[in-house]
């Protein structure tokens, strides 16, 4: 007996042993084949974030017959770039005080985790709006200050005032949106503390590092002496901005991109406000196009070893919305498409999680029976009862043709009746339900068309993209970043 326990003690040792050499030696063949850098390749060295300022669902769906059409096809069966990602799921935009949303809680949402009240930059729900104190008590990291602490090079594009409410939100904190300069900012709040959204650019420690940054604005860093919006009439904050580095370097018009070097910040303003509509561009225009700046974004990023995070805003889709113009955010959303396109050519998706959302939707919708391949922004044109389509455009009940795309409310709205027939062309407004009245910061009247409730896509590709499934909330899209990054706090 005692002799069969020995024997049995001994060759289980001696299985153990054998165990542990295979078990050693498949991991000494693992690591010679798949060395650390392959084994941790489900990780983003870099991601480049693209947000389509008010892209919702039909908007992706007109831009992408717009786009086919614009080819020479029907459109319908055509596919923009991002929408051949693996990866896809709806996105829930309402903040925390608001069913519909605004530009700044959503963005403060997307880079920090935290969903937050409409109109404010950075900072926590718990802060009331147009408070300086809450919002020095209850900042928000961003992913871009928290890549830029870890290492990461950070850059920001956009077509929008680099100030506006998306891009602010990577790098500032503020308990308004609209304290882009500090024209709005109460003196008192600048004794408290606060600073406006451009200074922070340039002078706060979690944003003046950001590696290159480029869109419009010029006019929230200047006095009025020099064309500016800002409280002194002598304030200039690129001069001394400029000053506190030699590797820094301002630029203001298209020739500027070629002179970018790797080891320089840049800081490009190419327009006193928003950057021009596609639709108002001139041939001559100095101002860069969306794919050129990311283009030469990706270029300076990519000179860091450690890797970067880079957000692309296609900031005026929302504009042309919001001005009842339907052509100008289709051209808008078509420039963003190429952007991406331009990235995806540029980047390998083994090392670079891309993602393309929007922010929220808008009141914009497609209607009507027109037939296959009718104009996306021409009149209705319906199939005679052969399934053929008609020889002129359907009437309404009220006599008068209608569009195929119109929105729910805006400048467009019908003023009285008898309705006339909508107009078209590329500068023309959608006709609209109704004309809301809304009262702005310094109290004017705006009868602009109002963002839409309801979800927007998130499409994705590059490692870490799995993440990107199902119905989500919009402050999950910062989780799946981290992730992608393989960080586990923003510590």
């Amino acid at each position: 007996m005692k002799l069969c326990n020995v024997v049995q003690k001994r060759t289980g040792r001696a299985l153990w042993g054998l165990l542990r050499f295979a078990l050693m030696t498949l991991l000494f063949v693992g690591c010679a084949l798949f060395p650390p850098s392959q084994l941790q390749s489900n990780r983003a060295k870099n991601i480049i974030l693209f947000i389509g300022d008010g892209m919702g669902v039909s908007t992706v769906t007109a831009a992408r017959i717009f786009d086919g059409q614009s080819q020479g096809m029907k459109g319908e069966e055509h596919i923009l770039p991002f929408e051949r990602f693996e990866q896809l799921a709806l996105v829930k935009t309402y903040n925390t005080n608001q069913q519909v949303a605004d530009s700044a809680g959503t963005a403060t949402a997307i880079f920090s985790g935290t969903k937050t009240k409409a109109g404010v930059i950075g900072i926590g729900p718990e802060a009331k709006k147009r408070n300086c104190e809450d919002a020095l008590n209850y900042p928000l990291q961003s992913i871009g200050e928290i890549a830029k602490r870890r290492g990461k090079s950070v850059g920001i594009v956009t077509t929008t005032r680099i100030t506006h409410a998306t891009p602010a939100s990577l790098y500032a904190h503020a308990p308004d949106r609209m304290y882009e300069s500090d024209k709005h900012l109460p003196q008192d709040d600048w004794a408290l503390g606060c600073r406006d959204i451009a200074w922070q650019l340039l002078n706060s420690q979690s944003s003046s590092g950001l590696d290159i940054v480029m869109g419009g604005g010029r006019r929230e860093f200047y006095g009025a002496d020099f064309g500016g919006s800002r409280r002194t009439s002598n304030e200039d904050l690129i001069a001394p901005w400029l000053a506190g580095d030699p590797l820094r370097n301002f630029i203001d018009d298209v020739s500027g991109l070629d002179g970018i070097r790797s080891d320089e910040q840049i800081l490009g303003l190419f327009s006193e406000s928003h950057m021009t509509y596609v639709a108002q561009r001139s041939e001559d225009t100095p101002e860069p196009t969306l794919s050129q700046m990311t283009s030469a974004a990706i270029d300076r990023l990519a000179a860091g070893p450690d890797g970067y995070f880079l957000l692309v805003e296609a900031g005026r889709i929302d504009h042309g919305h919001h001005s009842g113009i339907p052509a100008y955010a289709m051209l808008e959303t078509q420039a963003l498409a190429r952007a991406v396109e331009t990235a995806l050519k540029k980047v390998d998706l083994d090392d670079t999680l891309v993602m393309v959302t929007a922010d929220h939707s808008h009141v914009f919708t497609m209607g009507g029976y027109p037939t296959r391949g009718n104009p996306i922004l021409g009149l209705v044109v319906e199939n005679d009862g052969t399934g053929e389509p008609n020889a002129a455009p359907a009437r309404a009940e009220d006599g008068s043709t209608y569009r195929t795309v119109q929105y729910a409310n805006g400048i467009g709205a019908i003023a009285s009746l008898p309705r006339q027939d909508p107009s078209l062309g590329v500068h023309s407004r959608a006709q609209a339900l109704f004309a809301r009245r809304g009262i702005g910061f310094d109290g004017s009247v705006s009868n602009s068309e109002t963002h839409g409730g309801e979800d927007v896509a998130l499409y994705a590709s590059g490692p870490g993209a799995e993440g990107v499934r199902g119905v989500i909330e919009q402050n999950l899209i910062f989780d799946i970043m981290m992730s992608a990054y393989g960080w586990s706090s923003a510590k």
